[in-house]
């Protein structure tokens, strides 16, 4: 495809002058350097600012806490808990996965398997319907779809099994009666730290994409609200433009028609890591060099982050705290403690200069070499 010179990574002194001083028009380049201005110490927001699916509070994590008398209940009932997830395939999903059995395990309980619908409703219909005849005494689960999944939960709850589900809830599932928690990240306070990195790199009266996904997701729809809800406020001035993908192997075509067609954008944000990489993939196949921000964090976008290049940010959840605040749940259920209806788990800002400590946050380990190369060659910016 033909670009404007405007879109091609090639700054001038000039140019890079009036970026830094985001007193240019929205056509100018954006230096590499544009997220410099942001203060680590209040980006994002302390606390949890969402809501929950039915307009609850957030509970804390800390409310879960077993005392020694139910830890001994949970033990002495060799509970058995099955998982059902949306796919195994991503970091996200195994570190949900590990921080649930890591924690689980801690007190007896047996994880009897784990069962990944590949995103398709049927396949994990079956798989929760094979699960409950396996009889277990709770089931963690992540559901692919709203309204064809909830006739299959409402058997859970029917079969005297407890649930806790994450990130979002079946559509008419009564609480407590049905489920007995959901968790989540603050979603919303991740949008709102995706969007505050990305207008520190956007000139006056500049207009920016949302890569946004067009399925009614709890999660997602939080995190483009908080984009847009943080841009409205704080920088009015910036023009937003969406474009919604529903097939998330199609976001690079989709991402890249959408900037051939809209020439006027000078940054993104993308819903999630993934579909931010695929965009990342489309721009490079074009010669585009503007900047983008995301949601969660996996290796490859730390790795991208770390080298200092298009993509600047992400608000990150806590996948493995929030499996063990799912675990948590579960366990108080079992033994028949009431549960919050929502428990929020804090987001956490990633930029250039904290990504290896946040990997080592988000990931509960050593960062790997190849993130840690990266981010020595990018060195005095990466840290």
């Amino acid at each position: 495809m033909k670009l404007s010179s405007r879109r091609r990574p090639v700054l001038t002194a000039s140019i890079l002058a009036a970026a830094v001083s985001i007193a240019t028009s929205a056509a100018a380049e954006v230096p590499a350097t544009c997220v410099k201005g942001v203060d680590l110490a209040t980006l994002g927001p302390k606390s949890i600012i969402g809501q929950g699916p039915h307009g609850e509070k957030a509970a804390s994590p800390d409310a879960l806490a077993l005392s020694d008398a139910d830890a001994a209940k949970v033990k002495a009932g060799h509970f058995k808990v099955g998982i059902s997830m949306q796919t195994v395939n991503l970091d996200w999903s195994q570190l949900q996965i590990q921080g649930i059995t890591d924690t689980l395990k801690k007190y007896g309980v047996t994880v009897t398997g784990v069962a990944s619908a590949e995103y398709q409703v049927d396949k994990q219909i079956a798989d929760i319907e094979n699960t409950i005849q396996q009889h277990p005494d709770g089931i963690i689960s992540i559901p692919v779809d709203f309204t064809a999944t909830v006739p299959t939960y409402k058997k859970i709850a029917k079969a005297g099994i407890k649930l806790v589900l994450m990130d979002s809830i079946p559509t008419g599932l009564k609480h407590p009666e049905e489920y007995a928690s959901m968790v989540s990240a603050d979603s919303q306070g991740n949008g709102q730290i995706a969007a505050q990195i990305l207008a520190s790199c956007i000139p006056q009266g500049g207009t920016i994409g949302l890569v946004n996904f067009g399925v009614d997701y709890f999660s997602t729809n939080e995190r483009t609200k908080g984009v847009r809800e943080w841009m409205a406020k704080n920088r009015p001035d910036i023009k937003m433009k969406q474009v919604d993908f529903t097939d998330p192997p199609k976001v690079s075509q989709i991402a890249g028609d959408f900037l051939t067609g809209n020439p006027d954008v000078t940054a993104l944000f993308a819903v999630w890591d993934q579909p931010a990489l695929d965009t990342l993939s489309s721009m490079r196949a074009q010669g585009i060099d503007i900047p983008v921000t995301t949601v969660d964090l996996g290796l490859q976008s730390a790795i991208e982050i770390a080298k200092g290049g298009p993509l600047k940010a992400t608000g990150s959840q806590r996948p493995y705290d929030q499996g063990v605040a799912e675990a948590m749940a579960m366990m108080n259920a079992l033994i028949g403690k009431a549960t919050p209806a929502w428990i929020g788990v804090q987001s956490l800002p990633v930029v250039q200069s904290n990504v290896l400590e946040s990997y080592q946050t988000v990931f509960k380990k050593e960062p790997p070499a190849g993130l840690v190369d990266a981010c020595n060659k990018a060195k005095p910016a990466c840290n």
